[in-house]
């Protein structure tokens, strides 16, 4: 899943090249990281990319790896409950058979061995039984900007490891209860990675999202009869309900199972978070690109102009990020925020062009 815009971490992500195209974290594009992680259990022959039709050609340009007629450009955006239905129409066209994982494109895992790992083992799972499978992320600090799981009683072993039923879910929680859920032990993030078989996540999409199931079951049939993918979403897609899979689907479902992260993992959601992927200096400072800082202490730099010098002076907590165009000077406790400083931006004409 491909298909966000990245407002975020403007303005060095953009509408037309968002946060999953970009190397935010590490050497190569985030989405080109997610595919390489896979190497030895999916080939690339074997990957759909769902993005929107702006930044099918930059995802190619990224991926040359992929298969063109599998990278699926979305007309519009209608969140994850869509895009899994459209994946499991694709899937299914190819194998009516098959299993499957849903993966983001734009999280940053170190340990690819330990994510294949967990993945393998909730595939196994998914091929013996019909069941929903999810991977919880042992949480490190108390979050209150992810969802939570909460562990049930043990369902089985696959693959070597434990698969245990999901008691509920629970949305972004407060402070206090984000931290009696990591007391207990038995909450994990829910880092949005799915695992089924087309006969699992068919039954679940027929029952829960029957309008939206419908109108996929539309573009499959133009497919069959030949026409060409884009038009077909074209027609359809406007029409969706736009809802997340968590909430259409997981959240109602009564056959979840989860397994526990054997992997590190990180969603990088706002700029703050590429501090915990980068050295600090002795005061604090991440800095990637050309810069002099001075009497200054905890900040994040962020410049691809190399010949483009950024000087901080005397100042503290800040992100700068200086991308030739446009740059962005941000206090860290105002960082989530900066989509609304773009949807500002965009709202004046003349400045559209960057977004």
């Amino acid at each position: 899943m491909a298909g966000g815009s990245g407002e975020r971490f403007w303005p060095e992500s953009r509408l037309a090249c968002p946060k999953q195209l970009l190397p935010i974290v590490g050497d190569k594009a985030m989405l080109t990281q997610t595919i390489d992680r896979l190497e030895g259990l999916v080939p690339a022959e074997d990957v759909f990319v769902i993005t929107n039709a702006e930044q099918r050609d930059a995802v190619l340009e990224v991926c040359p790896e992929l298969d063109p007629a599998k990278v699926i450009g979305e007309p519009v955006g209608r969140d994850t409950a869509a895009a899994v239905a459209l994946a499991t129409i694709l899937v299914k066209r190819e194998n009516p058979h098959a299993s499957f994982a849903m993966l983001p494109a734009d999280a940053v895992i170190h340990d690819a061995p330990g994510l294949r790992s967990t993945l393998e083992a909730a595939f196994a799972a998914a091929e013996a039984d019909p069941v929903l499978a999810t991977i919880g992320i042992t949480a490190a600090f108390p979050a209150t900007g992810y969802g939570y799981m909460q562990q049930g009683d043990k369902f089985g072993d696959f693959a070597g490891r434990d698969v245990f039923k999901v008691k509920r879910f629970v949305e972004k929680p407060d402070l206090d209860t984000a931290q009696s859920y990591l007391d207990s032990g038995d909450y994990f993030w829910n880092a949005g990675m799915f695992v089924w078989s087309v006969a699992s996540i068919v039954a679940e999409l027929e029952k829960n999202t029957p309008s939206l199931w419908s109108a996929l079951q539309a573009i499959d049939a133009g497919l069959a009869a030949g026409a060409a993918i884009d038009p077909l979403l074209a027609a359809h897609y406007p029409n969706l309900e736009k809802i997340s899979v968590d909430y259409a689907i997981i959240e109602k479902a009564a056959n979840v199972v989860m397994l526990e992260s054997g992997f590190d993992w990180d969603d990088v959601g706002e700029w703050p978070a590429i501090a915990r992927h980068y050295p600090a200096d002795e005061a604090g400072n991440v800095v990637r690109g050309q810069a002099h800082l001075q009497n200054s202490s905890d900040n994040i730099v962020f410049s691809r102009d190399e010949g483009h010098l950024v000087a901080l002076l005397g100042v503290k907590d800040l992100i700068v990020v200086e991308t030739g165009d446009a740059t962005l000077v941000c206090h860290k406790d105002r960082a989530q925020e900066i989509k609304g400083l773009v949807h500002a931006i965009g709202a004046k004409g003349a400045l559209q062009r960057l977004m």
